[in-house]
């Protein structure tokens, strides 16, 4: 009896065997092992694989169809190689309809959807078109890339592959510098038609337009921002980039077209240059992807 008037166990107690004298000494049986089951566990890697169909956006602004031709192309590039599918889609129109009528802009392509900055992030790559406006990016893709500051701030878009390619209207129009420069113009001056407006950053006139103002940035820093993976084409072309006997839009940077007034369509070889970009890209975002 303990002093707390409770019972205390003794110490020279020992614990309880058990009935079966065997036990004490019967080794633990191997566990049965199931070579379907060790094989399965065996497959399920830490490496990245492809379940489904890697995706690239063509992301485009395009007024009078030229870049628009180019993104159609560059699709049928991407589709083609294996795994790997093209989205085409278009940035929203800044301009309104009446000044749209004024600038005679066709309708647009109902069966292509417009994007919002948040479904940038579904992509595996992105190839961003845009038609030059003073050698620079027209400022309807800008106000998009203006779109995606809630992106930046998480660096959603971080680590993806991405390119641009180009309309211009003349030979010396902006096919390296529209992907390298843009001049938002604040407050400007732009004159189509004998007509002059007044616009703010956010907005922009046709083609063929001047401008008395204006500040400089480079397209290639809203990528850098992002932590984007430029992916410019080089020369991958071969022989294509140095045909001489024909007009033909394109660079380093990425597929282009001459405009001209609006008149001229891109000919074969700025479309296969487009198509060659987009397989160029899908095999870029294959490539990462398997890494």
């Amino acid at each position: 009896m303990g002093k707390g008037g409770g019972c205390v166990p003794s110490k020279k107690k020992q614990p309880p065997v058990s009935d079966d004298p065997v036990s004490t000494t019967r080794e633990a049986e191997p566990i049965p092992v199931n070579d379907e089951e060790t094989n399965d566990i065996a497959s399920t890697s830490l490496e990245p694989t492809i379940s489904s169909k890697l995706k690239v956006f063509i992301v485009f602004y395009s007024m009078y169809g030229h870049v628009e031709g180019l993104a159609k192309r560059m699709k049928k590039g991407v589709d083609g190689v294996e795994g790997v599918e093209a989205f085409l889609y278009r940035v929203a129109e800044t301009l309104s309809d009446d000044v749209l009528i004024k600038m005679k802009v066709p309708e647009k392509d109902v069966g292509i959807p417009e994007i919002t900055a948040a479904e940038l992030v579904n992509a595996d790559g992105v190839l961003f078109g845009f038609p030059t406006r003073y050698g620079c990016m027209a400022a309807q893709m800008k106000a998009f890339f203006d779109s995606t500051g809630q992106l930046w701030k998480e660096q959603k878009l971080a680590g993806k592959p991405a390119g641009f390619f180009v309309s211009t209207g003349t030979q010396g129009g902006g096919q390296e510098t529209t992907a390298f420069l843009l001049i938002p113009c604040e407050n400007s001056l732009r004159f189509y038609e004998g007509l002059v407006f007044l616009f703010n950053s956010s907005l922009y006139l046709g083609e063929g337009l001047g401008s008395v103002s204006g500040l400089r940035w480079t397209a290639i820093t809203q990528l850098t921002h992002h932590g984007m993976l430029f992916v410019p084409i080089g020369y991958t072309f071969g022989a294509g980039m140095f045909k001489m006997d024909s007009i033909r839009g394109g660079s380093p940077y990425g597929a282009g077209v001459y405009a001209g007034d609006g008149s001229r369509e891109a000919n074969e070889t700025e479309l296969a240059l487009a198509e060659h970009q987009g397989k160029y890209m899908a095999s870029m975002v294959k490539r990462l992807a398997q890494t």
